[in-house]
């Protein structure tokens, strides 16, 4: 079966039922947090202050000749969309739809003029995720049976935000703190990030792991001299506490506080970056995001890399869509997935999309059954993409 058609799409949910209000506001309204523009004065309060406005998921939906259709999903709006449909589409039609590594391969060559790290790299996750969510319903199976059938019955979740009493309250077992304060801060911030960290200890107790994410805002004198200062409070993880380029600095942070447990790659892509860091041991997680990194196919590589080196992947927002979960149910050495905690008084099954996780039970989640990827979308809800 050849691949007859590619195309960028967007998905329409018919408006449902009203979700629950927020018992109050939640913490991301108005938190600073720690970020790559934060030594720029005019960006540092508020990080969508300089984001793209208008960069909005793009679906991509790759056809095979019988008018069997896969969904995957990426970001960055037009402009990845632009390299999908004027460059990979027309070369990949024809294709055969199981092909899918033939595929990978030649995105990944084809985008080398333009550079395949970033836009590129998230153009072939969109459409790398579409052809695997293919071959599972022209095979009539879910994808994680395609890749070796399920590693695990449940998977572990933990909730990302600051609003922990409520991640607690909905059962939630581990969470992740958004760090406020970077360098620019000085020994003020130091002191605020550890008076955040010390609040959630106390109101988690020590039943309930504690990981931070510093998103890019760090230095190596920094994030060392906030490891040794958070070190009573018994982190789980430090995560992504330098910019993805620089690699060696994460072999320096290794060497400097090689007690402390770190994880990155939200950021990176392609595996080269995670086998640079596996073969130095510069970290003990790999968070690839399956939508950026170039889809399951180099999550996969990334997988075997780290398994390797003995080395845990927890994907970076892994909890949130079919596609994370399919992944991390099936491979050996993904225990974790990561969850958005709702806002205060939403509670998870009100906070679910058609092609979101399952309803979260026991702070544990598992794909939604069906074939491909499982997404619950009707095929009246997609309409073409906005250029």
């Amino acid at each position: 079966m050849k691949i007859q058609s590619i195309r960028c799409v967007q998905i329409r949910v018919p408006e449902g039922k009203p979700r629950p209000k927020p018992t109050r506001p939640p913490w991301s309204d108005e938190a600073e947090v720690a970020n790559p523009m934060s030594k720029f004065p005019r960006y540092k309060r508020y990080r969508p202050s300089w984001l793209p406005d208008r960069w909005s998921s793009v679906w991509v939906q790759v056809t095979a000749e019988d008018g069997t259709y896969g969904l995957g999903m990426t970001s960055f709006g037009r402009a990845c969309a632009a390299i999908i449909e004027d460059h990979f589409a027309p070369r990949l039609v024809g294709e055969e739809c199981l092909a899918i590594e033939k595929c990978w391969d030649m995105m990944f060559r084809m985008s080398k003029p333009y550079g395949t790290v970033g836009i590129a790299s998230s153009a072939i996750s969109g459409v790398d995720l579409a052809l695997w969510d293919l071959a599972g319903k022209l095979q009539r199976k879910p994808v994680y049976e395609l890749l070796g059938g399920a590693a695990r019955d449940r998977i572990f979740a933990y909730a990302t935000g600051n609003d922990v009493d409520w991640q607690k309250e909905i059962g939630f077992r581990a969470v992740k703190l958004a760090c406020p304060y970077g360098p620019t801060d000085g020994l003020r911030g130091l002191e605020e990030n550890e008076r955040l960290v010390a609040r959630a200890r106390e109101t988690v107790g020590d039943e309930i792991e504690i990981m931070l994410d510093c998103y890019m805002a760090f230095d190596v004198e920094y994030t060392v001299r906030l490891a040794e200062r958070l070190r009573r409070y018994r982190l789980k993880w430090m995560e992504e506490y330098l910019i993805p380029e620089d690699l060696d600095g994460h072999v320096a942070v290794r060497e400097r506080i090689p007690w402390q447990t770190l994880a990155t790659g939200e950021h990176m892509y392609t595996p080269f970056p995670f086998a640079f860091l596996a073969q130095r041991r510069a970290v003990d997680i790999l968070q690839p995001d399956i939508h950026w990194v170039g889809g399951l196919t180099a999550c996969r590589k990334i997988c075997a890399i780290a398994e390797a080196a003995g080395l845990e992947v927890i994907l970076h927002g892994g909890g949130l869509t079919q596609f994370g979960l399919h992944l991390t149910a099936a491979m050996p050495n993904t225990p974790w997935a990561e969850y958005w905690g709702p806002p205060p008084g939403i509670r998870p099954e009100d906070y679910t999309t058609p092609w979101g996780p399952a309803v979260m039970q026991d702070s544990c989640l598992f794909p939604t059954p069906g074939d491909g990827f499982g997404l619950q979308i009707e095929e009246s809800w997609i309409e073409p993409f906005p250029m």
